[in-house]
């Protein structure tokens, strides 16, 4: 009878933890935020309490795992309408390299140290540091590669910038605008010479690598 208990109890909490995740969304299934992380241990330890102790009804053993879902959703739902919880939240990527120069200063903050650089330079199948013009560690501790372009080294002198959004959901990024050298009336000027007067009409707008801004209006 234990036994038969045991296994409808696992496929029940399977079952569970399984529309959890789904409900959660997709984000959850890929590259896990600190948040997340907790999330998915806490989930892991309530299924096997759940599994093993048999004289606990079911239903209350899955009531903590509902309610950790309704907070992960709630949390993934004001951090769109906020990015200062999402910074809190999710963190915030460093640049390691930048302009192809190593930041050990900000690689000391992170508490990252070469051979974490050089070993995840390898599974970009990156051969030559020289190679690299942005690496970007990722709150969840990916690390994103940008390449140096063709011709870079032909004219050293030529300016890249790190790709980072000058307006986001409507609000202009002064720090990221502090990144490239720029400010926020050289911002509206450029938004006035393509047509566009009101920010918070604007969903995203970055700098491409020609120095023109790439521009996507809210809901369009």
């Amino acid at each position: 009878m234990e036994y038969g208990t045991i296994i409808s109890r696992t496929i029940v909490i399977y079952i569970v933890i399984l529309l959890v995740f789904r409900f959660m969304g997709k984000r959850e299934i890929g590259e896990l935020s600190v948040v997340d992380f907790v999330i998915s241990i806490m989930l892991a330890e309530l299924a096997v309490l759940s599994i093993e102790n048999v004289s606990v009804p079911l239903a209350r053993q899955i009531t903590p795992m509902l309610i950790l879902m309704v907070i992960q959703i709630s949390l993934a739902y004001i951090s769109l309408k906020s990015r200062k919880l999402r910074k809190l939240i999710d963190g915030s990527p460093s640049v390691i390299i930048r302009n192809g120069k190593i930041d050990e200063k900000e690689m000391r903050k992170q508490r990252y140290n070469f051979d974490d650089l050089l070993l995840q330079l390898r599974q970009k199948d990156v051969r030559y540091m020289s190679d690299v013009e942005f690496a970007i560690l990722e709150p969840s501790g990916d690390l994103s590669i940008i390449k140096k372009e063709e011709g870079k080294e032909q004219n050293p002198s030529a300016v890249s910038y790190l790709p980072l959004p000058l307006i986001l959901d409507g609000r202009v990024q002064n720090d990221h605008l502090k990144e490239i050298g720029r400010n926020q009336l050289w911002l509206r000027q450029e938004l006035r010479k393509l047509g566009y007067r009101d920010v918070k009409k604007i969903s995203y707008c970055s700098l491409d690598r020609n120095d023109q801004l790439f521009i996507d209006l809210i809901d369009e």
